[in-house]
């Protein structure tokens, strides 16, 4: 790859800390975002400010402080992690960047301007592999204003989300394939929930998502921005490619917030309701992640994991994100060779 080119792996972010005023800090930052929360900015104001953030402090600061390493959050030392992985296999320089806390995306650019003077290009990894306006979409579009923000004069491209990309499914499917050698019920691909809401919004076409039967699996053109048919389609090719019985497979939607209709089924409910279908022995994963989060950790593999034992479960496995996996390094190692050689197949 051409050292005028320089590579930017981009997160959702975490607190700097797990005290209270830093959580506090992070939430305000993460949900006064129009993406995530899609109110008018004072009705945003009053909610997050007023009531979200400060309710939501202590009680976020305590779950942190469950899955906080010494080497800080999970998800921030995970993308380095990740970083540091992908540096042997390509010619460019890799920063991180996170979309809310540290290190912004400001200093990600800084820093590659640091070691490469005569930048001329930027390729931006946006770590999500489905598309949501509150997550790929925002990414996406801070990194254009902060670019346009500073004037920086280099070229700046995105990776598109890879929900179906070979590579990606690859990687996860040998990453599931070693758990299914146990005995188990089903298989339960727990994805990020959103309102119902965002799907409406999302749809160019205005009249497919949620308002067409088995919308997801009638082809349209509102499938290139649509979050559950674009999870849908990775759940259903992680199954065919590892061969797992319909039976065994299990969908549903985590992280719910307000009281608002959010995409269904929700799986804290699943797990309370899954031992009393029979499903005893549960595997469950979360695809929406590539790094293991506060979300992965602590409310999947801590409360999750109490809540179907409660309920009557006998066994919960959780597989970890992939993380720093060789098959997902070698996944975006090709994206970026491929790129250099001359392919825009990954590009958005």
């Amino acid at each position: 790859m051409m050292a005028t080119r320089g590579i930017i792996l981009m997160n959702l972010g975490s607190p700097d800390s797990t005290e209270v005023k830093d959580v506090r800090k992070y939430l305000l930052e993460f949900l006064m975002d129009g993406r995530v929360i899609d109110y008018p900015y004072l009705a945003r104001l009053l909610l997050v400010g007023g009531i979200i953030a400060p309710l939501r402090a202590p009680k976020s600061a305590e779950a942190y402080k469950k899955v906080w390493t010494k080497e800080g959050s999970p998800l921030v030392v995970l993308t380095k992690q990740l970083q540091q992985a992908l540096q042997p296999f390509v010619a460019a320089p890799v920063e991180i960047a996170m979309r809310y806390g540290n290190p912004s995306m400001q200093q990600a650019y800084d820093n590659l301007l640091a070691k490469v003077p005569d930048l001329e290009e930027v390729i931006a990894i946006p770590l999500y592999p489905h598309y949501a306006m509150s997550s790929y979409e925002t990414a996406v579009e801070h990194a254009k204003a902060v670019h346009a923000k500073n004037k920086y004069t280099f070229k700046l491209d995105f990776v598109k989300p890879f929900y179906s990309e070979p590579n990606y499914i690859h990687a996860l499917a040998e990453s599931i394939q070693p758990h299914l050698q146990q005995e188990y019920d089903q298989i339960l691909f727990s994805y990020h929930g959103l309102p119902q809401r965002h799907m409406k919004k999302a749809d160019p076409t205005g009249c497919h998502c949620l308002k067409v039967d088995n919308c997801c699996e009638v082809a349209s053109p509102a499938h290139a921005t649509c979050y559950r048919h674009q999870c849908w389609t990775t759940t259903q090719l992680i199954a065919g490619a590892l061969q797992i019985p319909k039976e065994k497979v299990g969908f549903s939607f985590q992280s719910r917030l307000g009281r608002e209709e959010w995409l269904k089924p929700y799986t804290a409910k699943r797990l309370e309701e899954l031992p009393g279908e029979g499903v005893k022995k549960l595997i469950i994963l979360c695809p929406a992640f590539v790094s293991d989060c506060l979300e992965t950790l602590e409310e999947i593999a801590m409360e999750g994991k109490e809540e179907f034992l409660h309920a009557g479960g006998e066994s919960y496995t959780v597989i970890p994100c992939l993380n720093t996996n060789p098959l997902w390094v070698n996944a975006l190692t090709a994206w970026m060779n491929d790129y250099a050689n001359g392919s825009t197949t990954m590009l958005l």
